[in-house]
């Protein structure tokens, strides 16, 4: 958490290399997709990874599919911004926002909210048993992601 692509980036472009892949240096190129796609290889390496991770809508792709009405801890979410789109994990939520933990927000490694009407969908890996209980709403007074570029 705070890895800023600045400040942290000699740290933060090494764990983005860590699993012998990466899109390359964070400061110069949008890096939500390298996060995740790191996340995963590292901690579940038999997971299956889709084609070219780092293009962040390509996550509607992978594992199997979560309904955006019953989020689950450690889902992935994929939103669609201007050029683009944004991939992150999901770590709360309320009414109107998932909590999202993912990278290249606000430059760094962070918590914010992402409007629920912006959600292309929800995936989760298919090699790790998905939790069985739906994220209860939660509070979460951080700050609101407008565009993640």
């Amino acid at each position: 958490m705070g890895l800023n692509e600045v400040r942290d980036n000699k740290t933060l472009s090494a764990f983005l290399k860590s699993d012998g892949e990466t899109l390359g240096d964070p400061a110069k190129l949008p890096w939500c997709g390298d996060f995740v796609e790191t996340c995963i290889a590292v901690s579940l390496p038999r997971e299956p990874m889709i084609a070219n991770p780092y293009w962040a809508l390509n996550w509607l792709k992978f594992g199997i599919e979560v309904p955006k009405d019953k989020p689950v801890m450690g889902a992935i979410g994929v939103a669609e911004r201007d050029g683009g789109g944004h991939v992150f994990f999901v770590v709360g939520h309320d009414r109107d926002y998932y909590h999202a933990l993912g990278g290249n927000q606000s430059n760094s490694v962070s918590v914010v909210r992402m409007d629920k009407g912006r959600i292309k969908g929800l995936r989760f890996p298919s090699t790790y048993p998905m939790p069985s209980v739906v994220l209860p709403y939660a509070t979460y007074n951080g700050q609101i992601s407008v565009n993640e570029a």
